[in-house]
């Protein structure tokens, strides 16, 4: 699905209403119907039994989808009381009409229209088990001030940015107020929400800005605009990866399917003391679908990374003295007969930086034909030279860095990759014609053509060790069963799965202690997961 910038929402929604003769009264009751119906979704994972919600209302249309959350959220039982930051005089059209239903109903206002009304409000709201924020739409510009910049700041350092224990939710309306929507910087205070949803479409911001992740879990849901709308609305390249975005891939296996079908992936990792991340990288694969899997890993430590899954098998590399693969592996075409067969080939996890590593490292990913996944010291082998990334062999190489690996390629400060994360990424791979998985909160995976996805699935389980292992060997995975006609879509529907997995493993445990091997043993459930959705979408 495409990420909208404001403007082209605003867009979408009047040819909604042009085209499909659907008023705007009807879209925000749609709106605030299914965002009610989330927040009550996460109220019940979150086992609450909300005593006191806060709805805090803007007085343009966000403001009048925050009347709606009220009114739906009313009948559920506690207390949902709405803050104006507003008079109410102030109020036109749709949100007017909406105000009125909820007074209607007999539900309480509070306007704030100052300061002094907000410390009188304050207490309150601070303890609500809820905050709805429904103050500014996807259309804010500027820096909120006053009143409002007081308000986010005020939630905020109450929450600290969203972290605290207390309230057990923040819950943004469309977006969190503050947030511009076309991915620039935001100019001043923007409220850390717990869960967005968002409606229609994705807005930039909430995907690539410095402030994305204000936005905590976005969900995005359809209030009536055709998705072919979006796509001929929306004219950057920007997409986010979503189910929908994987229907046409063949993820149900044939009853007469075998191994030969589904990739043998090399997986060339591991190092003395390293020897975790070739079991990683070797068994995610395995986990992932593919049908062989052969872990190539330095003498020394191959029977400790062999005993760890009988399904895949090992090859041996020569050691230096160090304990890393050694450029002998290049003599006598000893790694050409261990890369005989294969279909994909994924470099990199636990290698080590030894120089004669480096060497043999540049080597192979230069000189394969196969499609390339290289990650961590793979990595590290071309710091300082990336542009001989370009000189190669393969038609299809794709590199996972994380913001320092990226840095180093680079020759820049972590910062400056950072600045504008997916500008990094789409010149990374113009200029080494390659595919760039740039991880992080919100992945950017960006194709030498400039075509680029957004992943938003995962959550802070993967700030563990091994987490990149596991995506190397999901990347490949993916390759060996999907092959590369569509590779930017498999790349994407990898990094999908492999965040996807994380919040599978996370289901009924804390974040914090999710380890690595837990991820990649949960990504045959998220596929399921994902195969269940898309058909229940027909």
């Amino acid at each position: 699905m495409k990420a909208l910038t404001s403007e082209e929402m605003r867009e979408v929604d009047r040819l909604t209403t042009e085209r499909l003769g659907i008023p705007g009264l009807q879209l925000m009751e749609t709106a605030g119907t299914l965002a009610a119906n989330s927040l009550a979704e996460f109220m019940r994972e979150a086992g609450l039994e909300a005593r006191a919600i806060a709805v805090l209302c803007g007085k343009g249309n966000n403001g009048g989808d925050g009347f709606v959350v009220a009114r739906h959220l009313y009948p559920a039982g506690g207390r949902v009381r709405v803050y104006l930051f507003a008079r109410t005089d102030e109020l036109r059209g749709d949100a007017a009409t909406n105000f009125q239903r909820w007074r209607n109903l007999g539900g309480d206002v509070i306007c704030i229209p100052d300061e002094k009304s907000w410390d009188a409000a304050w207490p309150e709201i601070a303890g609500a088990d809820v905050i709805v924020d429904a103050i500014f739409g996807t259309g804010f510009r500027g820096a909120a001030s006053g009143v409002i910049g007081r308000a986010l700041a005020d939630i905020n350092r109450m929450s600290h940015d969203a972290t605290a224990a207390r309230p057990t939710i923040i819950f943004a309306v469309d977006t969190p107020s503050g947030l511009p929507s076309d991915g620039s910087a935001a100019e001043g205070p923007v409220l850390r929400a717990h869960h967005t949803v968002t409606f229609t479409a994705p807005k930039v911001g909430q995907l690539v800005s410095r402030d994305a992740a204000a936005a905590g879990e976005l969900r995005v849901v359809d209030i009536g605009s055709p998705a072919a709308l979006v796509e001929e609305v929306g004219k950057g390249l920007l997409r986010w990866s979503e189910p929908e975005e994987f229907a046409k891939l063949p993820l149900v296996r044939t009853t007469d399917g075998h191994k030969g079908l589904y990739g043998h992936i090399l997986v060339v990792a591991g190092s003395l003391g390293k020897g975790g991340a070739a079991i990683m990288s070797g068994s995610a694969a395995l986990f992932a679908g593919a049908g062989l899997v052969t872990v190539a890993t330095p003498d020394v430590v191959l029977p400790i990374v062999a005993a760890a899954h009988p399904e895949y098998m090992t090859e041996s590399l020569v050691a230096t003295k160090d304990g890393t693969a050694s450029n002998a592996n290049l003599a006598d075409d000893h790694f050409a007969t261990i890369e005989k067969g294969k279909t994909v080939l994924a470099v990199g996890p636990g290698l080590g930086q030894d120089r004669e590593t480096q060497e043999f490292i540049r080597s192979i990913v230069q000189k394969t034909e196969l499609p390339v996944v290289l990650d961590a010291d793979g990595l590290n082998a071309f710091a300082g030279r990336a542009d001989d990334l370009a000189d190669r062999e393969s038609a299809f190489v794709a590199i996972t860095p994380h913001p320092g690996e990226m840095a180093r390629l680079l020759n820049c400060s972590v910062k400056d990759a950072q600045e504008d994360r997916v500008k990094t990424a789409q010149d990374a791979a113009k200029r080494w014609d390659a595919h760039v998985i740039l991880k992080g909160s919100h992945t950017v995976l960006a194709a030498p053509d400039g075509r680029t996805f957004v992943n938003t699935t995962g959550n802070a389980g993967l700030a563990k060790g091994g987490s990149g292992d596991v995506l190397t060997g999901v990347l490949a995975a993916m390759t060996g069963q999907f092959k590369t006609d569509d590779w930017l879509r498999v790349l994407a529907l990898g990094v999908y799965l492999h965040g996807a997995a994380a919040e599978v493993a996370a289901m009924g445990t804390d974040l914090s202690g999710i380890v690595a091997g837990e991820v990649a043993r949960a990504v045959p459930a998220a596929r399921l997961k994902l195969l269940r959705e898309l058909q229940r979408r027909g």
